[in-house]
């Protein structure tokens, strides 16, 4: 299910740190949608060991900032829908080409750790124009995001297909030392 034009919270939400102890995450309007509570000098508190740190309230708000980014239908990527080993647990196929992947290796493995996007080699190879790998994903958006970044092929099928950009695409975290 797709997000409409006219939801009742229009992204982009944000996230603001309202005060020392609370983080909010606001829509576009500025309607306050979730308030995370921390406390960092739980030392001298008996009765607050319980609540988050500022770093994971920070996190969590920045989580819960980009629901609506998961939630919107992207026009023009489909599942794979058949071939040889599709999964329907993981209907979402990139193909990566053989030595894009041999020589960036380290660094696609750590982006992808670092922004929390579980891909899953099939061990399926498609000769087209060269030798790709292919790689499963369970969500639409992780799918688009190794996609867009590492200059992948959308799997339709067992053919490639090519959807446009999407305009509001979130950016990936970098790391400082893998100018990929």
């Amino acid at each position: 299910m797709g997000m409409s034009e006219t939801c009742r919270f229009p992204p982009p939400w944000t996230t603001v740190r309202a005060k020392a102890d609370t983080y909010q995450v606001q829509d576009a309007n500025g309607v306050t949608l979730a308030w995370i509570f921390c406390r960092d000098d739980e030392a001298g508190y008996s009765f607050g060991v319980s609540r988050l740190t500022a770093d994971e309230a920070r996190r969590l708000a920045n989580g819960i900032a980009r629901l609506p980014e998961f939630m919107m239908q992207r026009r023009g990527f489909f599942q794979r829908g058949g071939g040889k080993r599709w999964n329907p647990k993981r209907p979402y196929n990139v193909a990566l080409e053989d030595t894009y992947i041999r020589e960036h290796w380290a660094a696609i493995d750590a982006i992808c750790r670092l922004n929390s996007i579980p891909f899953n080699a099939t061990g399926e190879k498609i000769e087209s124009g060269g030798t790709w790998c292919v790689y499963e994903f369970a969500w639409q958006m992780d799918a688009i995001l190794f996609w867009h970044r590492f200059q992948g092929r959308w799997l339709r099928g067992d053919e490639f297909h090519y959807p446009e950009t999407p305009k509001d695409l979130p950016p990936l975290r970098e790391l400082p030392r893998h100018p990929l």
